[in-house]
């Protein structure tokens, strides 16, 4: 059975790169969101949001559900790549960023110090 859903806007951040934004992912704690820009910048924002459990009539159960977001400004990348980034993500700890652009390459970011991981020579492909 199809249910309607509403979905309602939680925050907007006008202006947010100075380009078009290509890419945006939530960390997996859902306090953080990446964004990549064809401004060739990766910026990473407060989510600022809080779960707080509402109850559910038809079922009885306490969802948590997401507060207002401030989507404040925490980090930002500027010349990540050489051309727009095309694609970010978090990895599943939280811990890093990988971002892929159209100047053909893959990088992985520390996502506290927003140093380059460097690659393992001894690692096999």
């Amino acid at each position: 059975m199809l249910v309607a859903a509403s979905l309602d806007l939680k925050a907007e951040k006008q202006s947010a790169h100075s380009d078009f934004v290509r890419s945006v992912a939530f960390s997996p704690d859902g306090k953080t969101i990446v964004s990549g820009s064809d401004d060739q910048t990766i910026k990473v924002w407060d989510a600022g949001t809080t779960a707080h459990p509402i109850p559910r009539l038809t079922q009885n159960l306490n969802t948590p559900l997401l507060a207002a977001a401030s989507l404040e400004l925490k980090a930002e990348k500027q010349s990540a790549h050489s051309e727009p980034v095309a694609s970010v993500a978090f990895s599943p700890d939280g811990k890093t960023i990988v971002s892929g652009s159209w100047d053909k390459t893959l990088k992985v970011w520390d996502a506290g110090s927003w140093a380059l991981i460097p690659l393992n020579p001894h690692a096999q492909n």
